[in-house]
Formats: structure tokens, sequence, C-alpha cells
């Protein structure tokens, strides 16, 4: 089985899987911002108003069968639409790069609050910059220890090594390997062990048949690879 932690909603996504050999997937929104912007604000910093369609995520979601898993995208900076809507979704995205906030912020630490009266997984993409890094993720995961941490991507520019270390000694934190290099993929596994890694795509951005075979490509053992394909997805949603 694979299950695909990261993919944004977009008409026509059920298909794609299928090409990929994926068996279902947790959705969140996407397309907030346009991809030059968004690559400004990841480099420059920057925040947009934009607002996820959440309803419609969840819509598409509740058609599929149960292939779909929706997220819900919060803005920390306006975080009350999550708290009465919560209970309908089974997790939790939110992104510096696009709503332009710290991870010290006392919005973000009032969603993570939210999402431990769920059992919601977080997810979240670190940046470069001071209160986006790693080392503020594993701060966050630290003051919320019955939330479990998504860093999504491996951390910044696929190459996080260095960040990789840092959540490797905070237990309640994951990472996701959609956009990495193999190597970091590699170096997850082996600094947090392969029940703390989730394979991942970022479609549309990436195709998912590349990320599939990323996944193959790492040669890990068949227990290890079902645990990264599928398993710790599962777990994290309470569908062990």
């Amino acid at each position: 089985m694979m299950f695909d932690f990261h993919a944004r909603h977009t008409p026509g996504l059920l298909p794609v899987l299928d090409e990929a050999g994926i068996d279902r997937a947790a959705v969140c929104a996407g397309g907030l911002v346009d991809l030059d912007r968004l690559s400004e604000q990841i480099d420059g910093g920057g925040r947009s108003e934009a607002r996820a369609d959440n309803e419609e995520v969840l819509r598409a979601c509740s058609a599929s069968g149960g292939r779909l898993v929706p997220f819900f995208f919060a803005d920390p900076l306006c975080p009350g639409d999550y708290f009465p809507a919560a209970s309908r979704y089974r997790g939790l995205e939110i992104s510096p790069a696009v709503h332009g906030f710290r991870l010290d912020h006392p919005g973000v630490d009032a969603l993570a609050d939210a999402a431990a009266a769920v059992r919601h997984p977080v997810y979240v993409v670190c940046l470069g910059r001071p209160g986006t890094r790693a080392a503020d993720l594993a701060a966050l995961a630290r003051r919320h220890p019955a939330v479990t941490f998504v860093s999504g991507h491996c951390g910044y520019t696929g190459l996080d090594a260095s960040g990789l270390r840092v959540l490797a000694d905070v237990p309640n934190t994951c990472v996701e390997i959609s956009g990495c290099y193999t190597a970091v993929a590699r170096l997850a596994v082996s600094r947090l062990g392969a029940s703390r890694v989730l394979f991942g795509t970022e479609h549309p951005l990436q195709h998912p048949s590349v990320e599939v075979a990323k996944l193959r490509a790492l040669g890990l053992p068949p227990a290890d690879l079902a645990l990264v394909a599928a398993g710790n997805a599962l777990r994290l949603l309470g569908e062990s």
C-alpha cells in the first residue's frame, strides 16, 4: 500500500494517483499564491492574506470513497476558522511561506492546542529565516508534546541535514520526504528511524510518479519501506 501524506487538492487528482500506484492521500488546499510570489516570500519574507478553500477540500474528500483524507489549511494570524471546523478534518497544515508568521507566534500555539484536542497531526514546512527554522519547529513541538508535527520536504531547500539532526531529538516530530534529495531521505531514516518518516508527493508541484521512483530508489528494507510508504501515515491518522 502507498499513502501520500501531502498532496494538494486539484481536479483529477485520483487518476494521477492511480497512474503512480498510490492508494490514498492526505489532501490540503493549494494555489493560495502563484509560484512567483511564493518563491519571493520563501526567499525574502512577506505575507499573503489568501484564505484556503477548506470546504472544497472536504467536499472532494467526501466524494472519494475514503481515498482522500482532508487536512485543514489554517492561517495562525487568523486562526478562528479552524476551531469550529476541526472535528470534520483529519489534520492541520500551517505555512510560514504563505502566511508569513513565526513559529513562536501565539496563534500557532492556539492552533496546536486545538489540534491536540482532536488528535490532528500538524504539517509545517520550515524556512531559512529566524522563527521558521527546524530549531523553531523543535521548540514548538516541545511546547506541545501531545501533538505530532510533520516537517514537510525534510526541511528547508531539500538539503537540510542539520535540521534532521535537530528534530531527531524531539520524539513528537516526523518528516515528510517530497522534494528532498535521496541522500537526505536516507539520512532521515537513519537519524529519525523509519517510524518517523512519511512518503509524500506535493502534487501538483511534483508528479507523484517522481516521488514513487525516489522512494523505491532509497533501497529500504521491506519493513522500513512499509512504514514509510503507508504505515506511519495510517498510524498518525489513527487507522493503524
